[in-house]
């Protein structure tokens, strides 16, 4: 149950039932006498991956600051998840990362990891808002388009399972429906302009399989990450699960996509820069079936730019910005966003368009400017390599080679990489001399990504 921090308005109207909208009907909750969740899928007992979230099924990891405002929005619960089996421990120090074949030498840096799955993760979150008094979840309910009142949303129109027409009236629409989301086209049959887009091209691909493995590759650390660069394209996500069973999501960009047929997927894991991943899982038993997800690009969409923009609905989560899932961005970039929704409640009144969007576009900026321009340090990517990104990417290669002697060095990057401190911690002096002491890279590794730590 929620306390009800202020009340401004009587209904309000969240679409999506992701990560997004769950936090974000979570917010709402404090602010609204009734607030409804939309989705076409079933959501209430769902335990697995849904259709609506076809990445659910590939290893997904929380970022640090994520991890943060869950347990501030729901206290307790990283505790609860950890009494529950699931593995945690120090993101630097229980996660073996390797940068062009190199391990990252580890040091602590105060923040945790949960090695949840996103399905996992998904239904806890969903659980405790679904216990909130004043929540209500309509599922298998199609969502055909808004209703307005001159230059304002008041509702929106749905269809059941039964095939039903209906109208919601809302003080408040949240799109939360992600990477989908089809506010765009709503605007511009509002006589509205679209927003102007950003892409970043990737062609990357997941593909996943589980196996029980007979022996154990992992000792004291939750997950093998061994990172994908432009010197060595290929990577992989290899968490510990449970028990004696264990997930691996190979990823392949531009095109190099892993293959889904045992045999395939061997091999692509036998040509990653370390063996341990190919020696863990060659005499594994396979549980499953491959599964690919592809991705694209990475849109932004640049609400905060409009000129023109309805009142009474906003958008969140993918729908705004949908990252390269790599860098696990996305689920902590929509929590940090359902903070930046309450703080414009907390003021009394329904938020504005204008100064919620231009909000939250400060939100995006830095994870966007870590893993877009860390996608151009490949040839391949295609999209502006301004002088920022091309020194970024540079010191970036000498930071990776000094994290692989010096663990403070680690510490320090995973603590941007986790979105906790901001990328101008990597340029403090001490640090920096840390570098430039330890980071001189091998042929090959001038230019390398930052962190990707699963899809978020």
């Amino acid at each position: 149950m929620t306390e009800m921090a202020g009340h401004v308005g009587d209904r309000a109207v969240v679409l999506g039932g992701g990560m997004a909208g769950l936090l974000s009907a979570r917010v709402l909750s404090e602010f609204y006498t009734e607030v409804l969740v939309i989705d076409r899928d079933t959501l209430t007992g769902a335990s697995g991956p849904r259709k609506g979230v076809p990445h659910g099924c590939h290893a997904h990891a929380l970022l640090a600051r994520g991890q943060q405002i869950l347990d501030e929005l729901f206290p307790g619960l990283t505790g609860q998840l950890i009494e529950a089996g699931v593995p945690a421990g120090d993101m630097a120090t229980r996660l073996r990362w390797y940068f062009n074949g190199r391990r990252l030498r580890q040091a602590p840096s105060g923040l945790v990891s949960v090695s949840a799955t996103r399905p996992v993760l998904e239904e806890q979150v969903r659980i405790r808002v679904a216990a909130l008094d004043n929540v209500r979840f309509l599922e298998r309910t199609d969502i055909l388009g808004p209703t307005t009142s001159g230059a304002r949303v008041t509702g929106v129109r749905v269809r059941n399972s039964a095939g039903e027409e209906q109208h919601l009236a809302s003080d408040l629409l949240i799109d939360a429906t992600g990477r989908g989301s089809r506010t765009p086209a709503w605007l511009q049959a509002l006589g509205y302009e679209r927003p102007e887009e950003d892409r970043v091209k990737v062609g990357l691909a997941y593909t996943t399989r589980h196996f029980r493995l007979r022996s154990d590759p992992y000792g004291d650390d939750l997950s093998i990450n061994p990172v994908a660069s432009p010197a060595n394209p290929r990577g992989a996500f290899f968490p510990k699960l449970p028990g004696d069973m264990s997930m691996l999501s190979l990823t392949g960009i531009l095109g190099d996509h892993p293959p889904a047929e045992l045999d395939g997927f061997l091999a692509f894991a036998k040509s990653l820069p370390v063996p341990d991943v190919y020696e863990a899982i060659r005499d594994a038993e396979p549980l499953d079936d491959g599964v690919t997800f592809t991705f694209p690009a990475s849109v932004r969409r640049r609400y905060e730019r409009l000129a023109g923009f309805p009142d009474g609905l906003l958008v969140l989560g993918d729908g705004a910005c949908s990252f390269n899932p790599v860098y696990g961005q996305g689920m902590t970039v929509a929590a940090m966003e359902s903070i930046i929704l309450r703080q414009h409640l907390r003021q009394g009144t329904e938020p504005r368009w204008r100064p919620f969007f231009k909000d939250i576009s400060r939100v995006i900026d830095v994870p966007w400017e870590i893993s877009a321009g860390a996608d151009l340090a490949f040839p391949g990517v295609q999209g502006p390599r301004t002088l920022k990104v091309r020194l970024a990417n540079a010191y970036m290669g000498r930071l990776h080679a000094a994290a692989a002697r010096d663990g403070a060095v680690t510490a320090a990057f995973m603590r941007v990489a986790g979105l906790v401190d901001p990328p101008q911690a990597l340029m403090r002096p001490g640090l920096m001399l840390r570098v430039l002491a330890n980071g001189k890279p091998a042929t090959g590794e001038e230019t390398v990504q930052p962190l990707p730590v699963l899809r978020g």
